[in-house]
């Protein structure tokens, strides 16, 4: 007998069969043509859940594992996610077990699946602190972060998003500055360095769409605030002037001559050229 099969009987029992037990779901003795509808979908939803593990042949880790790294190779991520799946559930504690839940990571974060892969990652975090390639996990998942604020078609289109939110950019720049601050020699470091600096420029400027929020209202207290917070924390930055002159209109509204001094000399020191310290 198959897995899952629904059967409909005139008298108005309705039976499914899941793994090989008949369930008896309702009895109605008029049953209408949306409830048996609603019924069928729900059963062949249910019958599906397990459909991926069960595509996979039953063959030892190691060859399936081989055959996953080559759907890997030619980009067919979904192919090597039910594979990769099916060993890690079928041979948890495997001497590769470790790799699959590696490449499982990576494969996610290729076909766009944020909300498995970060799962994924944050798991293996958890349960191998200590691993060797621990730095690759952190790697890949502030790539997945990342991969949360694109959106081509808005920057194709030159929509301003600065106002969208910015934690997924935060993620990833707290998970690039965790590779260069504990894995130092890590092959990745190099490259989470050069991609902190474009974050940085990400959230000043969210920061600063914020602040001319507040400008707008007057509360020009609010707006200084979120200033100084670019100047401090996203140094260097193409944001910093900008954020500048912010702090320094803010403490002239707020009549604030020792804040409002201390602002300019920092714009003289590093933007000679602003019209504002002619």
């Amino acid at each position: 007998m198959p897995a899952c099969i629904l059967t409909l009987y005139s008298a108005g029992f309705i039976f499914i069969f899941n793994q090989n037990k008949a369930v008896i779901i309702k009895y109605m003795e008029k049953l209408t043509i949306k409830a048996i509808l609603t019924i069928v979908i729900l059963a062949i939803s249910g019958c599906s859940s397990n459909s991926d593990e069960s595509k996979v042949p039953n063959l030892s880790a190691q060859i399936l594992f081989a055959d996953a790294r080559d759907k890997l190779d030619k980009g067919l991520y979904v192919q090597a996610i039910e594979i990769l799946t099916a060993i890690d559930s079928r041979f948890p504690f495997g001497p590769v077990s470790h790799q699959v839940q590696l490449d499982l990571v990576y494969a996610y974060y290729k076909s766009g699946d944020v909300a498995q892969g970060l799962a994924l990652a944050e798991r293996f975090l958890k349960l191998n602190p200590n691993h060797p390639n621990v730095d690759y996990v952190y790697y890949i998942r502030a790539l997945i972060n990342l991969s949360q604020d694109k959106n081509l078609f808005q920057e194709y289109a030159g929509i301003d998003r600065r106002d969208r939110d910015p934690q997924p950019s935060l993620n990833a720049f707290n998970d690039f500055k965790t590779i260069i601050t504990n894995y130092p020699e890590s092959i990745y470091a190099t490259d989470a360095r050069q991609r902190m600096v474009g974050i940085k420029s990400r959230l000043a400027a969210y920061e600063l769409k914020v602040a001319k929020y507040y400008i707008k209202r007057e509360a020009w207290a609010s707006a200084a605030n979120r200033a100084r917070y670019v100047v401090e924390f996203f140094s260097p930055s193409t944001e910093m002037e900008e954020a500048l002159e912010i702090m320094i209109e803010s403490y002239s509204q707020l009549d604030l001559p020792e804040l409002l001094t201390n602002a300019k000399q920092v714009l003289a020191a590093n933007f000679p050229d602003n019209p504002i310290v002619q």
